[in-house]
């Protein structure tokens, strides 16, 4: 059985290269144009995957060649895919993703086969996640169910590494017993509610209102300028090392991983989060979503100094 169960989506990501963002109604040249595997909860598997942890995945695919696609990559990668239906209804989950050269991204996600994972599918899981040691969740599935999956959780005295993407408002009953969510600043102010801006007293304060909705730790992730780990005892500030950024798509899903990972080898919170950072920063030295998600040995070289 898995050490962490990953409930969330699978994509198949179409991305562009672009100079720069169109303005509305503009039309830009692009290229390259690549197919990427990817969706928050794939990317998520995959690099705890990649970083020495057994996972499997509950979602749902399309029966299409898209879905025939994800299944076999996310097998190569080691992911158990057993609790991953293949939906007779709707296509394949897809992400349009247009990266300019200063390595920002612009997404637009069909959720496709991803909108209709079910409570039915977490109860057929339930004896999996009873033996994992770790749930992962996301918000790109619907809500009711990822809320069923943190209850079922609690029950079940499994901890949960909530990545509260994409940012929506959700009650506190939804954020009760979260052993450690993962937000970036604008997910951070929308949940909590507060202003959140470059000062760092503002990312702690909505991070303290987060432990105030009843989660344990809150993650707050802040791009080149690292992360913000925030719990009752102390705030601390963990910076991320500067690298020649590609593209940002996924690092914060590598972060993620990264995580799960660390938890699992025991490290103490802060530990966790700087070998969480140093996936992500990894990650955005490289085209694409699941292509640029690092190996453990990346990782550790990374973390004791090396380079990327």
């Amino acid at each position: 059985m898995p050490d962490v169960v990953v409930l969330g989506s699978l994509n198949m990501d179409l991305v562009v290269r672009t100079e720069r963002m169109p303005r509305p109604g503009e039309t830009v040249m692009g290229g390259p144009f690549v197919t990427v595997p990817g969706g928050k909860g794939a990317n998520q598997a995959a690099a705890a995957a990649r970083l020495g942890v057994s996972v499997e995945m509950i979602g749902r695919v399309g029966k299409d060649s898209f879905g025939s696609a994800l299944l076999e990559n996310m097998r190569a990668q080691g992911v158990e895919m057993d609790h991953v239906a293949v939906d007779e209804r709707e296509s394949t989950g897809v992400a349009l993703i247009v990266v300019d050269d200063a390595a920002e991204n612009s997404i637009v996600v069909v959720p496709g086969a991803n909108g209709r994972v079910s409570r039915a599918d977490l109860l057929n899981a339930r004896d999996l996640l009873a033996s994992a040691r770790f749930l992962i969740a996301q918000l790109e599935v619907p809500i009711p169910v990822v809320h069923t999956a943190l209850q079922m959780a609690r029950e079940l005295d499994l901890r949960v590494i909530l990545n509260a993407a994409p940012a929506q408002r959700v009650d506190d009953d939804f954020m009760r017993g979260v052993y450690c969510l993962v937000v970036n600043e604008y997910e951070a102010q929308t949940l909590a509610g507060l202003p959140v801006n470059d000062d760092l007293e503002t990312v702690s304060a909505a991070g303290m209102a987060l432990l105030d909705r009843g989660v344990y730790m809150a993650v707050i992730t802040l791009g080149a300028r690292g992360a913000l780990l925030v719990t009752r005892e102390r705030s601390a500030h963990v910076p991320a090392r500067r690298v020649p950024v590609v593209d940002t798509t996924a690092a914060g899903d590598a972060f993620v991983g990264g995580l799960a990972a660390a938890f699992l080898q025991g490290r103490d919170l802060v530990d966790a989060v700087r070998f969480a950072t140093c996936a992500g920063t990894l990650a955005a030295t490289r085209l694409g979503a699941q292509p640029s998600l690092p190996s453990a040995e990346e990782v550790c070289g990374f973390y004791q100094g090396g380079q990327p």
